[in-house]
C-alpha cells in the first residue's frame, strides 16, 4: 500500500494531535492497549487512524474507527479520504445500516455501533482486521461498552499474540484511569492539544422549561449582536430546535442574511451537511441537538449557545417502557459543546445557567448500559454463548435485574428457553440475533415473513424504527403511515427525506428475512398490522377502561391516555407501537401517552397470543350483591380479557374470599348484637390483665384467628344472609377452653349486686367498666366495687333519682367523704321526695322514695 502522501503528512503536521502521535506509535509497536485523552479539535479522530497506516504491525489488516452517530463516521470517514486525496471507498471507507462505502483497497473502516457488534458475531477472532478504535468513548453508549467487552474476550479466546488486536480508547473527557483498568492497565496518553481560549458567559438564572425557547432565541440574538462569527446553539430535541428557528427568522427578517439551519440525527444527509460547510461571506446559526457534541467540526462556527439539556430516552424497568425527558447536561458534555467554539480559533459561549451552578452538573453522563433496555444486549450476549454477563470485563457491567428483565421478555418472545435454568437461544432466537434491529422488531419479522407477510411487516419495522412525521394534525393510527409509504413519494418536503428512509429500510429488513429466515415449513396465515404491532408490544396491548374513553390499561399494569380527538376512542382494544410520557411545564412527568396504535379484535388476540393466555379461578366477596362469586378469568399479562362464572365454589378459595371480604369490612358483617359485644369486652378486660390466660379476642385479634372459629362453621356460607345466620355466640365461645367460661362469669361478670340488694348490669364497653347505679343505692358502701379478683375497680356513675349521673367515681370513700355534702345541698331541694340522710355510711340503702320507706 503506498504511504501518506505528502500534502496529508503536512496537513496531520499542522494537527495539535501532531505531538503526540509519535508516543501513540510507540505504545502499539510495544503494546496491544492505549487510551488516548484528547481535546475537542486536536484532530485526534482523523490524524490517529492515518498516522498508524505505515505501522509495520498493520500488514494486510484492517484498522476499525467505531464512532456512535452516523453522521459523525460519515464526516470521518470523508475527511480522512480528502487527506489522502482520494474517494470515499477507496483506503478509507464506512460501514453503517443501510449505507456502505467500502472497497478492495479500504483499510480503515469507520462504522457505526452495531456494526461492530454483527462482526464480531460473525468472526469473533476479527479476523483480518488490526485495530479497533473506540472514539468519543466518554458517551458510554451501551453498544460501544458490549463491543469493548466482546472484543477483549473476542481476542483473549481466538488471536495469539502473534497476530494481537490492537484496541485504543479515546476521547476528549472521558474516564481514563478506568478505561486503563480494563484495557490491562494499558498506558495514557494526553495530547495537550490547541484549543483556542473561548470566553464564558454565564446567564443569572436558569430558565424556567416553558420559558426556555424565549431564553435560547433571545441568548442567540445576543451572540449575533456581540460577535461577526457563525453561532453552534445547543438545544434539547427537534421541537425546541423548529420554535427557535421559527423565532430567530422572524427576528431576522430584514436584516443582514444569516442562516438559521437545524442539524439533528433524522435530518436528510444533504440538510446535514449544509448545516456543517461554510459559505463564505454568510454567517450561520445551527440549531442542534447533542448530535453535535463530538466528533464534528461544523465549519464557520466561533460561538456555541448552550442551552445546558438533553433529550434522552430514560428507561423504566417497571414498565418495560422508555421515556423521553429532558435532562441536565454533566460536565463532561459542558465541556465538549464549549469546544466546538474553540476549535477554529477563539471564541465565545453563552451558557444559559448561573456559573455557581456549574460544579453542581454531574461530572460525567450516567453510562446508558446502567438505565436502559437490555433486551438487545441480552440476545447479543446469548447469541455470543454466553448467559451470565459477568463472564465478561466491563467498565460497568449490567445491573441483574435489569438483564433478568431482558431475559423474560426475551422468554415471552419466543428468543430464550428459561426453563432449564441456564437460559440457551432458541432457533427462533438465533435468527432474531442476525436482525440489526430491536428484539421485539425482530421476533415480529420472523413471524410476520413465516407467516407470508414479509412487506408489510417490513414496512412497520422501518416506520417504528424513525420518528414518524406529523401527518395532516393530529394522527395515532400506524395505518394512516403504512398508507402513507405504500402511496409513493410524498410532494410535501417535511416527508421526503421520511419517506426515503423508510422506503430504504423496509427493502433492507425484506432483503434480511429472506436471507436470515427458512420459511420452507411455512404456511401462510392471515396476520393485520395490528397483529404484528402485539407480536412485537405484547406487553404494550390495551383495553379501554369505560366506553368510548381515553383511558386505557395496559397488559403491563400500566395505564396510558389517548387524544380526546383520537379516531382510536372508538375501539375497546388497541395493539399500541408507540408510547411516551407526557411533561408539565416544569418538567415533571405526567400519564404515558399512547402516540401510535392500530385496533385489535379480542378474536384476533386470543388467536395470536394463545401461549401467553393464562388462566385463574378467583373466588370474590361482591359488596354490591353481598355474595360470594367465584369466576374462571383468563389474562393477558394484567389485562383480564374474559371471564366465566363458576357454580361450584372451591372450600379454600370460598373461605380465603371470605376471610378477604372480614379483612375489608370488618367483622361488623357478622351478626353481632350488644350482649355479645359486652363478652368480647369482657374477655379482652381479662386478657389485658392477664394475657397469659386469656386470649385475644379484639377485632383485629378474631381477624387473625378466622380458621379457628370462623371456617368450622362457614362450610355453606355463600351470601350475607348466611352470615346473619351464623351461630356467632357459639363460635366466639368455642375460643374459651374450659374453666375459662367459669372464670369469666366469676371474675368479669356481667351484673354486679349493690347495697341495696339490686342487680345491676356493667357496661364494659369503657375501661374501667362501668356501674351505673342511683346514688341512694350505694349508702352505707365504703369501698368501690371491683372486679378480676380485685385487680380492676370498675368506673361508679352515682345517678340521681332521674337516671342522670351526679359523679364519676373510682374512689366511693372520698366521695362520702369530699363530695356528697355539695351534692346532697343540691340534690334535697330538687327531689325532696328521696332520702339524702347527713349520714350516707349509716343510712339504709335503698331504690326508693321516703314515703315508700315509711310505710314499710
Amino acid at each position: 500500500m503506498p504511504s501518506l502522501p505528502d500534502s496529508c503528512r503536512q496537513q496531520l503536521a499542522q494537527l495539535p494531535i501532531h505531538t503526540v502521535l509519535a508516543d501513540i506509535r510507540s505504545c502499539f509497536q510495544n503494546g496491544h492497549e492505549l487510551v488516548l485523552q484528547a481535546p475537542p479539535g486536536a484532530g485526534k479522530t482523523t490524524s490517529v487512524p492515518l498516522a498508524l497506516l505505515d505501522e509495520r504491525w498493520l500488514g494486510d489488516g484492517k484498522i476499525l474507527v467505531l464512532e456512535p452517530r452516523r453522521i459523525a463516521a460519515r464526516n470521518a470517514a470523508q475527511r480522512m479520504a480528502d487527506l489522502l486525496d482520494e474517494k470515499v471507498g477507496e483506503r478509507v471507507g464506512y460501514r453503517m445500516r443501510m449505507d456502505t462505502r467500502v472497497g478492495p483497497r479500504t483499510q480503515i473502516e469507520v462504522i457505526t455501533e452495531g456494526v461492530l457488534t454483527r462482526m464480531l458475531q460473525a468472526d469473533p477472532s476479527l479476523e483480518g482486521i488490526a485495530m479497533v478504535i473506540f472514539d468519543e468513548c466518554h458517551e458510554r453508549n451501551l453498544n460501544t461498552d458490549l463491543g469493548l467487552a466482546l472484543c477483549l474476550q473476542g481476542r483473549a479466546f481466538f488471536r495469539d499474540t502473534d497476530n494481537p488486536l490492537r484496541l485504543l480508547a479515546m476521547s476528549a473527557t472521558l474516564d481514563a484511569e478506568a478505561l486503563s483498568t480494563l484495557l490491562n492497565h494499558a498506558p495514557v496518553v494526553t495530547s495537550e492539544g490547541r484549543q483556542y481560549p473561548v470566553t464564558l458567559n454565564y446567564r443569572p438564572q436558569r430558565p424556567h422549561p416553558r420559558d426556555l425557547v424565549d431564553a435560547v432565541t433571545e441568548t442567540t440574538l445576543q451572540a449575533l449582536s456581540d460577535t461577526t462569527d457563525s453561532v453552534l446553539v445547543f438545544l434539547p430535541g427537534q421541537r425546541e430546535i423548529h420554535q427557535v428557528q421559527q423565532r430567530l427568522q422572524s427576528s431576522l427578517s430584514g436584516g443582514s442574511p444569516i442562516d438559521i439551519l437545524p442539524l439533528y440525527g433524522s435530518l436528510p444527509l444533504t440538510a446535514q451537511q449544509a448545516a456543517i460547510r461554510h459559505q463564505t461571506g454568510r454567517r450561520k446559526v445551527v440549531l442542534a441537538t447533542d448530535i453535535a457534541e463530538t466528533s464534528l467540526t461544523i465549519n464557520g462556527v466561533h460561538v456555541v449557545v448552550d442551552s445546558g439539556l438533553a433529550r434522552k430516552p430514560v428507561y423504566d424497568p417497571t414498565t418495560a417502557m422508555a421515556r423521553l425527558q429532558t435532562q441536565r447536561i454533566s460536565q463532561a458534555s459542558a465541556t465538549q459543546r464549549m469546544g466546538r467554539a474553540g476549535r477554529l480559533g477563539p471564541g465565545f459561549c453563552y451558557r444559559l445557567w448561573p456559573q455557581d451552578q456549574q460544579q453542581q452538573l454531574a461530572r460525567h453522563s450516567t453510562p446508558e448500559i446502567l438505565d436502559t433496555d437490555l433486551t438487545a444486549l441480552a440476545l447479543q450476549l446469548l447469541s455470543w454463548g454466553v448467559g451470565d454477563p459477568t463472564e465478561l470485563d466491563w467498565l460497568d457491567p449490567p445491573p441483574a435485574a435489569g438483564f433478568q428483565q431482558a431475559l423474560d421478555l426475551l422468554a415471552q418472545l419466543q428468543a430464550v428457553d428459561i426453563t432449564q435454568g441456564q437460559p440457551k437461544l432458541t432457533s427462533h432466537g438465533e435468527k432474531m440475533a442476525q436482525m440489526p434491529t430491536h428484539p421485539r422488531l425482530a421476533h415480529m419479522l420472523t413471524i410476520a415473513h413465516q407467516a407470508g407477510h414479509t412487506r408489510t411487516a417490513a414496512a412497520i419495522a422501518a416506520l417504528l424504527s424513525e420518528r414518524l412525521p406529523n401527518i395532516n394534525g393530529s394522527r395515532d393510527g400506524l395505518d394512516d403511515y403504512l398508507e402513507l409509504l405504500a402511496a409513493g413519494k410524498p410532494k410535501q418536503p417535511p416527508l421526503m427525506g421520511w419517506y426515503q428512509r423508510c422506503r430504504q429500510q423496509q427493502k433492507q429488513f425484506e432483503q434480511l428475512c429472506h436471507a436470515v429466515i427458512d420459511t420452507a415449513e411455512a404456511t401462510a396465515q392471515p396476520l393485520s398490522s395490528a397483529s404484528m404491532v402485539a407480536l412485537a408490544y405484547p406487553d404494550r396491548i390495551a383495553r379501554q377502561r369505560t366506553d368510548n374513553g381515553t383511558l386505557y390499561q395496559l397488559a403491563n399494569g400500566r395505564q396510558a391516555m389517548i387524544s380526546d380527538a383520537s379516531a382510536l376512542r372508538r375501539h375497546s382494544w388497541l395493539a399500541v407501537a408507540e408510547i411516551s410520557g407526557q411533561q408539565t411545564a416544569d418538567g415533571k412527568s405526567r400519564d404515558d401517552h399512547i402516540r401510535l396504535a392500530n385496533p385489535i379484535d379480542l378474536e384476533q388476540l386470543e388467536s395470536l397470543m394463545s401461549n401467553d393466555i393464562t388462566s385463574q379461578d378467583t373466588v370474590y366477596w361482591n359488596n354490591k350483591d353481598q355474595r360470594l362469586i367465584a369466576e374462571r378469568r383468563q389474562y393477558l399479562g394484567q389485562l383480564m380479557i374474559r371471564s366465566r362464572v363458576l357454580n361450584n365454589l372451591p372450600d379454600d378459595q370460598r373461605l380465603q374470599a371470605l376471610h378477604q371480604a372480614i379483612d375489608q369490612q370488618g367483622l361488623d358483617i357478622l351478626p353481632w348484637t350488644p350482649t355479645l359485644r359486652q363478652w368480647q369486652q369482657r374477655v379482652m378486660l381479662l386478657c389485658d390483665a392477664d394475657g397469659d390466660s386469656w386470649p385475644d379476642v379484639s377485632d383485629s385479634g378474631l381477624s387473625a384467628r378466622l380458621q379457628e372459629w370462623f371456617d368450622p362453621y362457614a362450610a355453606r356460607v355463600t351470601n350475607a344472609r348466611h352470615l346473619a345466620a351464623l351461630p356467632l355466640a357459639d363460635m366466639l365461645s368455642s375460643l374459651l377452653p374450659w374453666p375459662l367460661p367459669q372464670q369469666l362469669d366469676e371474675q368479669a361478670p356481667t351484673h354486679l349486686t349493690v347495697p341495696s340488694g339490686s342487680r345491676i348490669a356493667l357496661d364494659y364497653g369503657e375501661s374501667p367498666p362501668v356501674l351505673a347505679v342511683k346514688l341512694q343505692e350505694m349508702f352505707g358502701a365504703t369501698q368501690t366495687p371491683t372486679i378480676a379478683n380485685g385487680r380492676v375497680a370498675v368506673k361508679l356513675h352515682l345517678l340521681s333519682p332521674a337516671g342522670r349521673p351526679l359523679q364519676v367515681t373510682q374512689d366511693l370513700a372520698a366521695f362520702w367523704a369530699n363530695g356528697y355534702d355539695s351534692v346532697k345541698k343540691e340534690m334535697k331541694g330538687r327531689y325532696p321526695k328521696h332520702p339524702w340522710p347527713d349520714d350516707p355510711l349509716t343510712f339504709k340503702p335503698t331504690a326508693k322514695t321516703k314515703r315508700h320507706l315509711k310505710n314499710h
